[in-house]
């Protein structure tokens, strides 16, 4: 049992600690206020905040499902009783209380987007209860649809104020579309490619199996299965990621066949770290390097040559060399392909240099070191981490 004075010093030391941390909570919570400076600064701190938890909903275009998610945001921007966010002719989303004059129902409110479509300019509907604001959202100068604010007064600023929330879901929009487009062009380079793929390597593959169906059949079998394999893989109509240890297999089956043409003129060298086998590449960039040494290094080369092929742990990223000791180019007439100037015979590599650099950026093509009888050396450098880019089922 405690005496009196050790529970006296006890309940002392608890609300001593209590008033420690309410003060030490009030301190950070008027530092963080202090932070951000001036009234106006939180307001541009919040509308800044809104928007950008706003904008990731209209990723996928104009849709039920992204507009609902996004017009509480828009509403809170406005601090309008209301907001709706229409098509050309329906409702995608609302928030807060109905109360336009006259629009009882979506049905009301639509037919007011309407109006404000064909127009293509804002339009302020009044009322004894409440006026609505349809802003068109204009796209390349096509209205697709509106901002709706309702109020219990449209001032002059709340219309200013709608129309340039309507012009920025405009902008979302236009990147959205943007990134569609970016991705049907991953989508037709990859087509291009497998294009590529088909006719000199299909032809001469089948005809180097025709050579050993008489002379070595067993060899002849497995050829056809490294080429079905091989086929299979290129041509596979799942997603437009691979991973590295799946591009290496296909190169092996690839190889594989070409030797079968070629015999002991082509020599692999690989040094292969395991912990980037993983990583998440484009889909079909690794294999037209090593097809770009087999015909333009080594096929044109008395005696053939070597092929040395690494991957190694570079930090954040895989860095990935494919080398010949072949003819080598120009370097010069090389650039000029890479830069879309010229048609040149390395159309491949074009399209792997133009296919990284959209998706990492203008600093991750294709490096590549060449000279006249001195061999090739491409290198590319893919981040190991890519949230978002998924390799999909094994081919």
């Amino acid at each position: 049992m405690l005496s009196a004075a050790t529970q006296t010093t006890v309940i002392i030391a608890i609300l001593t600690i209590a008033v420690a941390v309410v003060f030490y909570v009030g301190f950070r919570t008027l530092r963080s206020f202090r932070d951000l400076g001036t009234d106006a600064d939180r307001a541009t701190y919040e509308t800044l905040h809104r928007v950008s938890q706003a904008a990731p909903h209209f990723s996928a275009g104009l849709q039920a499902e992204g507009a609902g998610r996004a017009a509480r945001h828009l509403r809170d921007v406005l601090g309008c009783e209301g907001l709706a966010i229409t098509d050309t002719t329906t409702v995608l989303a609302l928030d807060g209380p109905l109360a336009d004059p006259g629009c009882d129902s979506p049905t009301d409110l639509a037919r007011g987007a309407v109006q404000a479509v064909e127009a293509a300019r804002t339009q302020v509907v009044r009322g004894p209860g409440a006026d609505g604001v349809y802003a068109p959202i204009l796209v390349r100068g096509v209205a697709v649809g509106t901002v709706v604010a309702l109020a219990p007064r449209a001032n002059a600023g709340l219309v200013r104020a709608t129309t340039e929330l309507a012009a920025w879901v405009a902008a979302q929009l236009g990147l959205a579309e943007l990134d569609e487009s970016r991705a049907l062009l991953m989508e037709a380079e990859v087509r291009a490619l497998r294009a590529q793929i088909s006719p000199h390597f299909i032809y001469n593959s089948l005809n180097a199996i025709a050579s050993f169906i008489n002379t070595d059949p067993q060899r002849a079998r497995t050829l056809v299965v490294e080429f079905a394999d091989f086929t299979r893989y290129s041509f596979r109509r799942h997603g437009d990621f691979t991973t590295l240890a799946e591009e290496l297999q296909a190169i092996d089956r690839y190889l594989l066949l070409e030797k079968a043409r070629f015999g002991d003129r082509i020599r692999v060298s690989l040094a292969i770290a395991p912990e980037v086998l993983s990583t998440v590449m484009p889909f079909l960039s690794l294999q037209p390097l090593v097809e770009n040494a087999v015909r333009h290094g080594l096929e044109g080369k008395a005696g053939g040559g070597l092929i040395s092929l690494t991957a190694s742990d570079a930090g954040a990223f895989a860095e990935i060399t494919v080398e010949d000791d072949g003819v080598g180019a120009d370097p010069e007439a090389l650039r000029a392909v890479l830069a879309g100037t010229s048609d040149g015979v390395h159309v491949g590599l074009r399209n792997v240099d133009v296919r990284l650099r959209q998706l990492y950026g203008d600093g991750h093509g294709l490096v590549i070191d060449t000279a006249p009888g001195a061999g090739t050396l491409i290198t590319l450098r893919i981040p190991k981490f890519q949230p978002g880019y998924d390799a999909g089922p094994p081919a």
